[in-house]
């Protein structure tokens, strides 16, 4: 072995393991993505989630360049220069020679960037989005090239020019527009301001994003850049392998490339494994998670149940029709498990109504109509908690039969999760009053 042809092995090496971790950074956000049920704005539970909706907002911005409505903007000035530079240098007979060559480029000259919390909406509400620290995907909608004799050139831009400059000037702005359809994967918090939940930066969270790009698109973008760091890892490994053979003039060449290559591709399939198995087991934990939120918002509907009782008993003492539904109601006191026997739950939206029918006198009672309303919004947040759960189990299921995966959760000894069938509920309308 010739020990100067261990440097750029050792480079190589380094750089190969340096674009290996590269390729698994975006190959764990690409699966992030793709096992991500997309939540509602009303059933957003604590923890990651992935919304898509429209951007809205009661104040929204103004973009700096293109001066159009937003929730989100970036912009840049970029002026164009270029020189001549002459250098001197001697040659092996000590011989002084001169030449000239020309420099230019793009030097960023002003810029700014601005947010503010903006609303996601989709078809059942809205919530917060607090953009700050998020990586954020815009559209394009200022790009001009322009000379001194435009009026954008020194009224957007600073007004002293760098030196050696050709009088160019490049303006840029990306926003995020009002009403855009966008994408957001984050953190799901609750706010502090209201009892209601907003998505904001956390450090435990291995992503937050914004965009106005599909979710397709992204997971598409993520999955490339896996293959390029992958591919661009293994050529690197390779070429070092190739400069320790010119340097050292080894024989056997090709026994070297086989290890190296063989190598590189069974700690990719180590690492590959490792993630697929804590995947398969964080959406394991998400099952269990989503349906934990059926059984929180059943536990809440019990209790309102119980006051709602003694209002309507104070009412009418001895109507059987009443006292039977409510009896029934209150034997739900726990969520039974899909595919377990016990109990199943039904929408009482309508029990209630009837109630209301039959008795109007307890439309004058504000103590019912408060319990009415936060039963109501109980069950819509049953509903999306069933809706959840069916997504991320359905997903799960899918995963555990998909090859490789299936082999994964072989080893894992994981198991399909059964759907829940129930779908007596109703949603009722919400309305907001945003920026039209």
């Amino acid at each position: 072995m010739q020990f100067p042809g261990l440097i750029p092995l050792t480079v190589g090496t380094l750089l190969a393991l340096g674009f290996l971790a590269g390729a698994f950074v975006n190959y764990r956000k690409k699966r992030l993505i793709d096992d991500l049920p997309t939540s509602k704005a009303l059933g957003v539970f604590i923890g990651v989630t992935e919304l898509k909706g429209t951007a809205e907002s009661e104040e929204p911005l103004t973009s700096y360049l293109a001066e159009k409505k937003c929730v989100y903007y970036r912009w840049q000035v970029e002026e164009h220069w270029s020189r001549t530079v002459t250098e001197t240098h001697r040659d092996s007979r000590g011989r002084t020679h001169i030449r000239t060559r020309t420099e230019s480029g793009w030097k960023n000259v002003a810029g700014g960037e601005k947010a503010r919390p903006f609303y996601l909406k989709d078809d059942t509400g809205i919530i917060r989005i607090v953009p700050e620290k998020a990586k954020i995907h815009g559209e394009r909608v200022f790009a001009e090239t322009v000379g001194r004799e435009n009026p954008l050139y020194f009224g957007k831009g600073p007004a002293h020019e760098v030196a050696n400059s050709d009088h160019r000037r490049r303006f840029l702005e990306t926003i995020i527009p009002l009403h855009a359809s966008i994408y957001v994967v984050g953190q799901a918090r609750e706010r502090q301001d209201s009892v209601a939940a907003e998505i904001a930066y956390d450090q435990s969270c291995p992503l937050f994003l914004i965009s106005t790009r599909t979710e397709k698109q992204i997971s598409t973008g993520y999955g490339r850049w896996f293959w390029f760091f992958l591919v661009a890892g293994l050529a690197l490994l390779l070429g070092g392998i190739a400069v320790y053979h010119l340097i050292g003039a080894i024989r056997g060449e090709w026994l070297h490339y086989l290890i190296g290559a063989s190598g590189y591709l069974l700690f990719s399939g180590l690492i590959w494994f490792w993630l697929a198995y804590n995947n398969l087991i964080n959406l394991h934990h998400r099952v269990e998670q989503g349906w934990s939120q059926v059984e929180i918002q059943l536990k809440r509907r019990r209790d309102l149940i119980t006051n709602l009782v003694s209002v309507v008993e104070g009412y009418r003492a001895h109507e059987r029709e009443v006292q039977a539904a409510m009896a029934e109601m209150r034997t739900q006191m726990l969520a039974t498990p899909p595919g377990k026997a016990g109990p199943d739950y039904k929408g009482l939206a309508k029990v209630i109504q009837v109630t209301l029918e039959k008795y109007p006198e307890l439309k004058a009672s504000e103590i019912f109509l408060k319990l009415q309303e936060n039963l109501v919004n109980t069950e819509e947040r049953i509903a999306l908690a069933r809706d959840y759960y069916n997504q991320i189990a359905t997903f799960y299921n899918t995963r555990l039969e998909q090859v490789p995966d299936h082999y994964v959760a072989a080893i894992a000894r994981l198991h399909p999760a059964v759907l829940m069938q129930a779908g007596d509920f109703e949603r009722a309308p919400i309305k907001v009053q945003l920026v039209t």
